[in-house]
Formats: C-alpha cells, sequence, structure tokens
C-alpha cells in the first residue's frame, strides 16, 4: 500500500518571551494503514493518537522546539513506544518545556527516514529557531517545513532564538530549491507550494 500524508490539527497555546497565543497546529501522519511517522507533537497528546488509530508509529520528528510543537512528545512516546526525533541546536526550548526527560535521537542535516515503503530526508534550515529542520518526502512531493516557510513567505523571527536573514538565507538553499510543484506542508495554516513563495522571500 502506497504511503499518504494525513493531517490533524491540535489547539493550544504558544508561549515564549513572556507571552501567551492561541494557536492551531498542524500535526502530519506519514504512511499506510499499518505504519506512520509523525510530523510534531504540540499541545495534547489524545488527538495525536486518534488520528494515529493503532498504527505502529515509526518516530515521532519535531521540527523544532517552541513549545507549542513539542509540548505532547514524550506522553506520544510513551503511549507509543516510537523515538522523539529532535535536533540538539534546539535543546533550551526543550528544556523549557520538559525539564526531566530527553529526546531519543538527534535530527541533524541529512537524517532519513523510512516508512510506507517511501523516504523523508531532514534539512537543517535554522533562522526560525537555531535547530529548525524541515522533511522532504520526494517520492509524494511534499515537504514539511514546521515554522520554517508558510503561505505567504517565512516563518516569525521576532523572538528570542531567531534570525531574519538566517531563515532567508535557509529558505533560498534548502526549500526553493526544491521541485516547484513540491507541496508544503506547514506547521500552522494551509499549504502551499515551492514555485508559490520564490517571490515571497526577501
Amino acid at each position: 500500500m502506497a504511503a499518504r500524508i494525513e493531517k490533524a490539527v491540535v489547539s493550544g497555546v504558544f508561549s515564549l518571551d513572556g507571552q501567551d497565543f492561541d494557536v492551531d497546529n498542524n500535526v502530519w501522519l506519514v504512511g499506510d494503514d499499518d505504519e506512520v511517522l509523525v510530523v510534531d507533537a504540540p499541545h495534547r497528546a489524545e488527538p495525536i493518537l486518534e488520528a494515529v488509530g493503532g498504527r505502529r508509529v515509526t518516530a515521532i520528528v519535531l521540527t523544532h522546539g517552541h513549545n507549542d510543537h513539542v509540548t505532547a512528545a514524550v506522553d506520544l512516546r510513551e503511549a507509543t513506544g516510537a523515538p522523539i526525533w529532535f535536533h540538539p541546536a534546539d535543546r533550551m526550548l526543550w528544556e523549557m518545556v520538559h525539564a526531566e526527560a530527553r529526546p531519543d535521537e538527534d535530527l541533524a542535516e541529512g537524517t532519513r527516514f523510512r516508512v510506507a515503503g517511501t523516504s523523508l530526508t531532514a534539512l537543517h534550515t535554522p533562522g526560525h529557531s537555531p535547530g529548525s529542520t524541515c522533511l522532504h518526502a520526494p517520492d509524494l512531493a511534499a515537504v514539511f517545513t514546521g515554522d520554517t516557510l508558510f503561505h505567504g513567505g517565512p516563518g516569525a523571527t521576532g523572538r528570542s532564538f531567531s534570525d531574519h536573514p538566517t531563515i532567508v538565507r535557509s529558505i533560498r538553499s534548502k526549500l526553493l530549491t526544491l521541485h516547484g510543484d513540491t507541496v508544503v506542508h506547514t506547521g500552522h495554516g494551509e499549504d502551499t507550494r515551492v514555485s508559490a513563495e520564490i517571490s515571497t522571500v526577501s
């Protein structure tokens, strides 16, 4: 059975620099009827587990360390037995949420995952945060960008540990070089395509 992409939306609060914001987060599942890889674990594990639906979870891959992408990761790991993959450059953000727990594996440029007969490759794209990482699934003509690239341009860089020139360099070198028809599955909001965002990155 061919791999497919599914989405769940989980609502909660993003907190950083002493401010709180209500947000809706996209959780992406890549897999088939038997196994899935989960991209991001926001807010609460229950709706993610409902989307998983009893399938084997091969990995929990976190695009970056902001609380609205990692809060449910440890509970999700406990429920599924799947390892948490996380870029170590965002460890300070992880520790704001999970002081007593650790990720299982270091995510890095070129890390590859196999699930349901398809592959995903990690692209380190710092800027929104130092460890921000996207996942490219060429067989599915898709890239999962977390908060690095949205419909309408780059992710926010006005908070701690972020940098606008860095995110622009990351997007130009790692994402805009992908095929223009590649679908951009974002951490919040609607999908876009690589070709649609070329003019938005500056």
